[in-house]
């Protein structure tokens, strides 16, 4: 019996040295196509090959693989977006997604959103969402149509967030068009991603849009401008915050006692003292006496 087990296993570990043998040699014959200037943009059934190969074992030969078929570039992406759709091993699927990362080809976002909404696989969707992420401009409309979406989990809105996030600058004019939305979770996205607008560029004017939305009529979007001007640490913002301290609703109040405390301007203690002698909430209360106490180390 245990040789039989024993003449099995050899046999598994001869299959797979075979294939990784045939594996390499595969990426040998492509890498020096590409190094003479030899290779074929037109052969599919070559790219499907370094494709299967993604089945590999080995994550230095797969991220390997990866990198050439990122060195290929769009012509690859047709060979790429077919296996992410319909490759039954997850392995490849999620490589296909990360290569797609590297080409940033925007024919591929199409794919990408099936596989970051649909697949199964958590890191397949993670990687798609990256991929969109990083093909940058053109993705932005899919991005906000995922977040505007009833049908979509709050976690799957929640990447798409991030990716409108690392965008950033390359997505402003879509951007603010959405502030207009009628969806307040598209509204509090899009409010996060600005802030990474105004990080990339102070000069775009969306400082200003973020204060704006302090007043917007959404406690999430109000909530979520005060935490981004407070993480910009951006003082012109001081006043309209203040005024946030007046707020009906206790969690915007909240929001802007933090926001003033990360700011650290020493002008906003008299107001958060006066606010407090009004505050009525102990939650409140405890954040406002927070920000009080680490603004009063400072003087």
């Amino acid at each position: 019996m245990s040789n039989t087990l024993n003449s099995k296993t050899q046999a598994g570990d001869d299959a797979t040295l075979r294939a990784q043998a045939k594996t390499d040699a595969l990426i040998q014959t492509v890498t020096e196509q590409i190094t003479l200037h030899t290779f074929d943009p037109d052969n599919d059934e070559l790219m499907r090959q370094m494709v299967e190969s993604f089945g590999d074992s080995r994550g230095m030969i797969r991220l390997r693989i990866a990198e050439t078929l990122g060195e290929i570039g769009e012509p690859a992406t047709p060979v790429l977006t077919e296996a992410l759709t319909n490759h039954p091993n997850p392995v490849v699927r999620r490589a296909c997604a990360k290569t797609l990362t590297l080409i940033a080809d925007p024919t591929a976002i199409p794919t990408l959103v099936r596989a970051f909404i649909n697949d199964e696989d958590t890191v397949v969707q993670g990687s798609s969402v990256g991929a969109l992420a990083r093909t940058g401009e053109p993705a932005v409309p899919e991005l906000l149509k995922i977040i505007e979406s009833p049908k979509h989990p709050e976690s799957i809105k929640g990447h798409a967030a991030w990716a409108l996030a690392f965008i950033g600058a390359e997505a402003k004019e879509h951007l603010y068009r959405a502030l207009s939305s009628d969806s307040e979770g598209v509204r509090a996205a899009v409010v996060a991603a600005i802030a990474k607008v105004a990080q990339e560029d102070p000069k775009a004017g969306a400082f200003d849009i973020l204060i704006n939305a302090l007043g917007d009529t959404s406690e999430t979007v109000r909530c979520e401008a005060a935490a981004v001007l407070g993480n910009l640490t951006h003082k012109p913002a001081v006043p309209t915050l203040v005024e946030l301290l007046k707020h009906p609703e206790s969690e915007s109040r909240k929001s802007a006692a933090l926001s003033l405390m990360k700011i650290r301007d020493n002008s906003a203690v008299e107001p958060l003292q006066l606010a407090l002698s009004k505050e009525e909430e102990a939650a409140v209360q405890s954040v406002i006496k927070l920000a009080i106490s680490q603004l009063e180390k400072q003087l």
